[in-house]
C-alpha cells in the first residue's frame, strides 16, 4: 500500500510520516509541487534516516542521491516529454533497491510503459482531495484490456476503506491513498484500517 503526501502543509506532518512507516508503510510518495529545492531538502532532512528508503521523490530528483533515496516518480508530462529527461529516466533500474514509477490516466498509456516498476492509474473513483476530479473511464472494465504485466498497476483516486476490497479484487495490484489519509482526523488509525483490508485481500488472492 502506498501513501502520497498532502501537497499542502499538514500539522505534525513529519510525526505522522514516521508513524505511518512504523506501522508498516513501505512507500511514501513525497509530492510537494510548490516546494523549492531548499524547502524539499529541509523537508526530507526532518525524516529519520531509517525511513529515507521508504521515500519516493516526485520532484527535485537530483536531491535523491544526497539523501540516500533510490525511488523516483515521474509525472505523465515528464514521461511524455522527449526533451531534457534525466539520464536515469530512460534506463532500467540498476539494482533491486532502485525503482521508478509514473502516472497514467488510460489503459493504453499504461500498456505502453517500459522500465517502470509500477504506475498509478487514475482516477478510479471520485477524488477525495481534488474537487471535480472524477473518472471518465470505467477502469475496472478497461483493465480487462491490460497487456502490460511487467509494471504493477496501482489504483489512485477516491480510494478509501469502503472500496479497497472491490478495487483489489478487480484487477489492480495495489492501492495508493491520499485524501483518505490526510482528510481524516486520525490518519494513523485510518491507515491501519485500510492496511488491514488491503492485506486480507492480498492473502485471499494467494
Amino acid at each position: 500500500m502506498i501513501v502520497i503526501s498532502n501537497p499542502f502543509a499538514v500539522a505534525d506532518e513529519i510525526k505522522i510520516i514516521h508513524s505511518l512507516c512504523e506501522e508498516g508503510l513501505s512507500l511514501f510518495h513525497v509530492r510537494k509541487p510548490d516546494f523549492s529545492e531548499l524547502e524539499m531538502a529541509e523537508f526530507i532532512h526532518q525524516i529519520k534516516l531509517e525511513f529515507r528508503t521508504n521515500l519516493v521523490l516526485h520532484n527535485h530528483h537530483h536531491l535523491a542521491e544526497d539523501f540516500g533515496i533510490n525511488r523516483l516518480h515521474f509525472s505523465e508530462k515528464e514521461r511524455k516529454n522527449n526533451f531534457g529527461r534525466p539520464a536515469r529516466f530512460s534506463k532500467p533500474c540498476r539494482s533491486k533497491n532502485e525503482s521508478k514509477s509514473t502516472s497514467t490516466h488510460s489503459i493504453e498509456d499504461f500498456n505502453s510503459l517500459e522500465n517502470f516498476d509500477y504506475a498509478f492509474l487514475s482516477p478510479v473513483f471520485k477524488s477525495i482531495s481534488k474537487e471535480n476530479y472524477e473518472p471518465k473511464t470505467d477502469f475496472f472494465e478497461a483493465l480487462k484490456s491490460r497487456t502490460n504485466y511487467k509494471t504493477k498497476v496501482i489504483a489512485l483516486g477516491g480510494i478509501d476503506l469502503e472500496n479497497i476490497q472491490k478495487t483489489m479484487k478487480n484487477g489492480f495490484d495495489d492501492i495508493a491513498l491520499l485524501g483518505s489519509i490526510w482528510n481524516n482526523e486520525n490518519p494513523i488509525k485510518q491507515f491501519k484500517i485500510c492496511q488491514k483490508i488491503a492485506l486480507s485481500c492480498l492473502q485471499s488472492q494467494v
